[in-house]
């Protein structure tokens, strides 16, 4: 079958004031349909139709511009949309607390680090926090849509959070202050669903 633009689970006005509701109409239904359209298109009629989406990036010929681009586009997206969320954020806790202590120290000096990671990510790209089997945790950033389950990119390991920089994420309502709109990311993360995705990568 072929991959299908998710649905987001709220509204587009849901992440008002930290991330407007024209932004993300657009970056849903423009940018990440149009990366959805064009992965089935690259893999129509090739051995990569009815894998799934983990399979196509972990294996990936990295020389295939069209699957990387496209196919990452639409995963990063999916991930980005399900780590965000208006209600039920829960909090930082259990096994994935305990990981990003051991790893940074604390809570803060992580989102110091992953903070530094999307703001110096040059030019179009995103930020990441991946687990390695048996539980350590990396933040890096890849840039424009690559992501650490591609052959040789970065940190590797599972990503379970995700952060658009690419300018269409944030331009609309922040311009060129990109530090702004990574400190109000930190106001949408969905810990619950980071830490299932945790639970199930370590």
């Amino acid at each position: 079958m072929a991959f299908q633009l998710p649905e987001l689970g709220y509204a587009y006005d849901a992440l008002e004031p930290n991330i407007d509701a024209k932004t993300m109409e657009i970056h849903h239904t423009k940018h990440h349909q149009a990366y959805t359209n064009n992965l089935n298109n690259a893999i129509a009629e090739t051995d990569l139709n009815g894998k799934s989406i983990e399979e196509i990036l972990t294996n990936l010929d990295m020389k295939n511009g069209a699957v990387r681009n496209n196919g990452g586009g639409f995963y990063n997206h999916n991930l980005f949309w399900s780590v965000i969320n208006p209600a039920n954020k829960g909090h930082l806790s259990s096994e994935l607390k305990d990981a990003i202590e051991a790893e940074f120290g604390s809570k803060e000096a992580f989102i110091e680090a992953f903070s530094k990671a999307a703001a110096t990510q040059f030019g179009s790209g995103w930020a990441w926090l991946c687990v390695h089997k048996g539980g350590k945790v990396e933040v890096c950033s890849t840039p424009n849509q690559d992501n650490p389950l591609m052959p040789g990119v970065t940190c590797g390991g599972i990503p379970i959070l995700g952060l658009d920089v690419w300018e269409h994420a944030y331009y609309l309502n922040y311009q060129n202050r990109r530090p702004d709109y990574i400190t109000a990311f930190f106001n949408l993360i969905n810990w619950n669903e980071v830490e299932r995705r945790y639970a199930a990568a370590k």
